[in-house]
């Protein structure tokens, strides 16, 4: 089966759900296909003003509490403590298309290294000097070089790759992410966006009856 996830670097539930991302990556039966959605680059990030960033940091307490995943006292310091940060995923999200067009297959491993640069270590994956620094000291020398010159092939494939997932939550009526969209013989169906926040067994089990397979 082929597994399509509708996400954005800079989500938090996206973070929160990242050992989930990790273990469907390994599962052999599954493709797994990441779908940018740009849905915080650009004209949809914004200024890390006080109150945008007590309400971003609120909310990835939920995201703790919920999935165990860790915000760090350096990621902390860097939404309220740094003077101009934005909110803009525009740098991650072009950096995951060039690890795509570099290294197909391991864009998984690039989304962690920057969700680990910025919710660990206090990193700002909103500037591309930052995001190539990280790529390039995850292994991804060539898709950190493209990313600190991106020329215009590197720019029109993340143009449409954002154009196509822009497309996908729109067919499957998705109103966030992350989002899972499985596709079979039987047809293309997004799955329920809790299997990714519980435990294995259930997301197994989701994924099964998702393919039509016999529990």
């Amino acid at each position: 089966m082929q597994l399509t996830y509708l996400f954005d670097p800079l989500c938090g539930w996206c973070y929160g759900a990242a050992p989930a991302l990790a273990w469907i990556a390994r599962t052999e039966t599954v493709s797994l296909q990441l779908a940018p959605t740009g849905l915080f680059a650009g004209d949809g990030g914004q200024p890390m003003d006080a109150a945008f960033a007590e309400y971003v940091w609120q909310n990835d307490q939920r995201i703790r509490l919920q999935t165990g995943q860790p915000f760090s006292d350096a990621y902390h310091a860097l939404i309220f403590g740094t003077p101009g940060v934005a909110f803009d995923s525009a740098a991650a999200t072009l950096g995951l298309v060039a690890i795509g067009s570099t290294q197909a297959g391991r864009e998984v491993e690039g989304l962690s290294a920057l969700q680990h640069a910025r919710y660990v270590e206090g990193r700002d994956t909103a500037d591309r000097a930052v995001v190539a620094d990280v790529l390039a000291r995850a292994g991804f020398a060539e898709a950190a070089a493209r990313l600190a010159e991106p020329d215009a092939a590197l720019r029109a494939a993340n143009r449409a790759r954002i154009e196509d997932a822009t497309r996908m939550m729109a067919r499957f009526g998705a109103r966030g992410v992350p989002t899972l969209v499985l596709a079979d013989d039987r047809g293309a169906r997004r799955l329920p966006g809790g299997i990714l926040f519980g435990d294995r067994d259930r997301l197994a089990a989701e994924l099964r009856a998702g393919s039509g397979e016999t529990p």
